[in-house]
């Protein structure tokens, strides 16, 4: 799936002062990572916007969407359309909910299963 580079460029330029978002490729797209956790990503040609479950009804009545990944609702996650981020005031706004929203997540920690070890060498 591609994604659309030109959205992603004005993404990145929004967030480019900010020190705690990293940019990562991922699901055939971009996303811009708070604290280890998606904030902000592009697949297609809309914005995907984490709002969590207590921004959701607001995101929803401010233009975004229900957002998919096949047959699962992605809790917490709306798609904002071209229509809602067409000017970079209207991309703007989706960036507080989903910076706030992961802000205060904690980082995540590597899986258990990530680490390999030799079999009979010690845990430490």
């Amino acid at each position: 799936m591609a994604y659309d580079e030109v959205l992603a460029a004005r993404v990145r330029d929004a967030v480019a002062e900010r020190a705690d978002v990293v940019e990562r490729r991922m699901f055939g797209g971009v996303a811009f990572m708070v604290n280890t956790h998606m904030a902000v990503g592009v697949g297609g040609d809309e914005l995907m916007v984490h709002v969590g479950t207590d921004g959701y009804d607001a995101a929803v009545a401010d233009g975004g969407h229900e957002l998919r990944m096949g047959e699962r609702v992605m809790r917490g996650m709306v798609g904002a359309p071209a229509s809602v981020t067409s000017d970079d005031d209207a991309l703007h706004a989706w960036w507080p909910a989903a910076s706030t929203s992961r802000s205060r997540s904690r980082p995540s920690h590597p899986s258990a299963s990530r680490v390999r070890r030799r079999s009979g060498s010690p845990p430490w």
